[in-house]
């Protein structure tokens, strides 16, 4: 009963952060104000992943396309689902 109700917190806070990855990479098309709290606090929640996976993988950027917010949704439901096949079982 404990682990299916942390399998289900982390489940709910992947799930979360995967919009949040969304929502900043939509954001970046419209080109929003940067001085904006609401773009500041995207930018501060998924700058640190985006920019690992940019380091890590650097063939994610091509012809001006930057496909690191795919790679990070991507690897967090892997996550997501190695983590909920671990505790749950």
């Amino acid at each position: 009963m404990m682990l299916e109700s942390i399998a289900q917190l982390l489940h709910g806070i992947i799930t979360l952060y995967i919009w949040v990855v969304i929502i900043a990479s939509l954001l970046t098309f419209v080109q929003p104000d940067p001085n904006n709290t609401i773009v500041m606090t995207l930018n501060k929640l998924t700058s640190p992943a985006l920019d690992f996976v940019r380091e890590k993988m650097p063939f994610v950027m091509f012809s001006g396309i930057d496909l690191s917010p795919v790679v990070v949704v991507i690897g967090l439901q892997i996550v997501d689902i190695v983590i909920r096949g671990l505790l749950i079982g």
